[in-house]
């Protein structure tokens, strides 16, 4: 559908089997009820993140958040809404929240334990989905929020919670005995958020990409060592080393086994920019297995309570966000039809590692 042809809803859908098939449909403005609020997504971004989770989509349940018809999926993005409408005592119009959005125009949620620094969507269809997608956070009592960084919160933070509970998980476990990570796609915002506060923790950081991204990586600084691709064998098998997986590369996981043989203590999947899905498996063996950023931060919640957690991750953020700054060109564009065509930019992995795109709704 022509965006000009659009009503007032819409949503961005997506093949589930085919991810560069994308249209534009007509979505009616849900009709509020008691114990509802109705959300207008104001500012979102886009990234390679985005598309991990549309390739995840059913294996990890992402497509069931935002239900649409069958054969297709909404993408969800991170960003900005404002209330424009609600019948919750606490959440009033006019209030901005950062959160878990759809690729669309509004969102209808069913706030639960709701306080002073925001709320969970309680609708029945999210309840057994991973409850840290479900919160949304006023922005007047967000530790980590700056209103002139919004930018970089909307493209950085979902991933940068990534990068922060991987790190973590990491030291948290030792590095499972190894003396050497070694992260793929480390061109990735997420990796070199992870790579970035990996930095004195006592193990060398190895970070691999495409020969045409060497020169960026290297460039950001937060690297031991950057090497492309194609000279992944020339890593020492002589200290054991641990591989945190952004790409899903079979191959590229095959050559380093082989290369690296007993060396090589763990292999993690933390992305697929491939688009292909990672392996089942736990992080308790030495084989592939998923890292769920939402495991490690219940075992914090836990440990440290969860405005502990969230002291950590803004103290964390309030390192990284100065200097992220100079290492993103933000690039804006404005309106549903621009949502469309950046989705296809990034889903066939045309934007160059600098960009980071933000679409203003």
């Amino acid at each position: 559908m022509d965006a000009t042809a659009l009503p007032d809803g819409w949503n961005l859908v997506v093949g589930r089997t085919d991810l560069s098939t994308a249209q534009l449909v007509a979505a009616p403005v849900p009709e509020l009820r008691d114990g509802e609020a109705l959300l207008r997504v104001d500012r979102v971004g886009l990234t390679a993140n985005n598309v991990t989770y549309a390739a995840l989509g059913d294996s990890f349940r992402y497509w069931e958040f935002f239900p649409t018809r069958a054969g297709w999926g909404i993408v969800p993005l991170w960003g900005f809404a404002e209330v424009v409408a609600s019948r919750v005592d606490g959440i009033e119009p006019g209030s901005r929240l950062y959160g878990y959005l759809p690729s669309g125009s509004h969102l209808l949620v069913r706030p639960g334990r709701v306080d002073e620094r925001g709320f969970r969507d309680a609708n029945p269809h999210r309840a057994t989905l991973p409850t840290p997608y479900n919160a949304y956070t006023l922005t007047t009592s967000d530790l980590a929020y700056e209103a002139d960084r919004e930018d970089l919160q909307i493209l950085y933070r979902p991933l940068f919670w990534t990068s922060f509970m991987l790190a973590d998980w990491l030291v948290d476990n030792s590095f499972l005995g190894a003396r050497t990570v070694v992260l793929s796609s480390a061109s990735s915002k997420t990796a070199y958020g992870a790579a970035f506060l990996l930095q004195g923790q006592g193990c060398e950081v190895v970070g691999l990409t495409s020969r045409r991204n060497v020169d960026f990586t290297e460039s950001l600084g937060c690297y031991d060592q950057v090497l492309a691709y194609e000279d992944a064998t020339s890593l020492s098998p002589s200290q054991p080393a641990l591989y945190a997986d952004f790409a899903g590369d079979e191959a590229l996981t095959a050559t380093l086994r082989t290369h690296l043989g007993d060396a090589l203590v763990h292999h993690v999947v933390v992305g697929v920019t491939n688009q292909q899905p990672g392996p089942a498996g736990t992080l308790d063996d030495t084989g592939p297995g998923m890292f769920f950023a939402p495991d490690q931060m219940r075992k914090r919640v836990a440990e440290w309570g969860r405005e502990g957690l969230n002291r950590r991750f803004a103290d964390a953020w309030r390192r990284f966000a100065p200097v992220v700054e100079g290492w993103v060109d933000v690039v804006h564009s404005h309106g549903p039809s621009a949502l469309e065509k950046v989705w296809h930019e990034v889903q066939s992995g045309q934007t160059a590692p600098r960009t980071g795109h933000v679409v203003v709704l």
